[in-house]
């Protein structure tokens, strides 16, 4: 068995090379530099990880596997040849549920104290408590929080809800098993519905065909005036200017972004400015050195699978981009 490593390279390809050879006797691992050297070993690869050029895929026909470089790789990964190639397509999904959700969770409560108003503050050497009705503490356990894709990132963050004394009400597309953490379980034709009830939409769904574009300005005034936006999914699934305009006109009452619709996000763009953010610069994830260490044990565990002819952790549907 042949194994490439598509270039461009990451940091951790060297390491992941030299362990997996180590772990792995009967399969040849290589770290080609560059697409012509790509095209002439894949020729005889029954697997790769990376992105794949078409010359590359066209040029892999006796790939098995690929190994996506991400969770939700960038728009365009799955382009025509890739699904109908028939090749499974493997991703890096569930390494991310615990740093994805504890960043989720900590939009979500300064948002409910007021921290980004206060932080703005601080450096202004403004003491102003903030006062009723309009700005006050939100209470959790009289909250509810609608999340939107109950994968690993949204069924921890569901979890983290519920601890936190919220209801919590759900979507998915796939799922309809309801976790015991989450109250109210629904499909997205429930979608709209479960809107009008959130006190937090918070949105984990990858970039798929269904989703690009999702949240349009008809979602966001579907919510209540009082509530809160949270998108740490993927940028294409939520319209900015449609954003914008709708905390513009007080729609909604604030918004935590990090991830978004063009990045990076152009200074000149109205959601710097727009009333009660919290911006981030697509860092959710991130969470240290043992990061890379999880990706490893994925692809060690799907070479060890496809040796024994064993089904594959986290297999996509190609058609759907997850």
């Amino acid at each position: 068995m042949k194994f490439v490593f598509v270039p461009p390279h990451s940091a951790p390809v060297e390491n992941w090379l030299k362990r997996l050879q180590d772990s792995v006797a009967d399969v040849e691992f290589v770290a080609p530099e560059d697409e012509d050297a790509t095209v002439r070993e894949i020729a005889d690869a029954d697997a790769a990880f990376g992105t794949l050029s078409k010359s590359v895929l066209a040029a892999g026909n006796n790939l098995r596997w690929i190994q996506a470089p991400a969770a939700a790789p960038h728009a365009g990964y799955y382009y025509p040849e890739l699904i109908a190639h028939p090749a499974q397509v493997t991703n890096f999904r569930e390494i991310y549920n615990d740093h994805i959700s504890s960043h989720i969770m900590a939009v979500l409560l300064s948002f409910a104290k007021h921290l980004n108003v206060y932080r703005d503050q601080q450096k202004a050497r403004n003491w102003s408590p903030l006062e009723p009705p309009e700005h006050h503490s939100i209470f959790l356990p009289e909250s509810t929080a609608l999340i939107v894709g109950l994968g690993g990132i949204g069924a921890e963050t569901a979890r983290l809800c519920a601890a936190f004394g919220m209801k919590v009400i759900a979507t998915d597309a796939r799922r309809d098993d309801k976790p015991e953490w989450v109250d109210e379980m629904g499909g997205s034709e429930d979608l709209g519905r479960f809107l009008t009830q959130a006190d937090f939409v918070i949105l984990t769904i990858p970039h798929t065909p269904q989703t690009e574009g999702l949240f349009d300005r008809s979602k966001f005034q579907a919510m209540k005036r009082s509530a809160i936006f949270i998108n740490i999914g993927r940028g294409m699934t939520t319209k900015l200017d449609d954003l914008a305009d709708a905390l513009e006109a007080g729609e909604i009452a604030g918004a935590g972004l990090d991830v978004y619709e063009i990045e990076p996000l152009p200074a000149d763009h109205r959601l710097w400015d727009a009333p009660n953010t919290i911006l981030t610069p697509h860092i959710a994830a991130h969470g240290g050195a043992h990061l890379e260490e999880r990706r490893y044990e994925i692809i060690l565990e799907n070479v060890n699978h496809l040796l024994k002819g064993e089904p594959l952790r986290n297999v996509v549907d190609k058609e759907n981009w997850f």
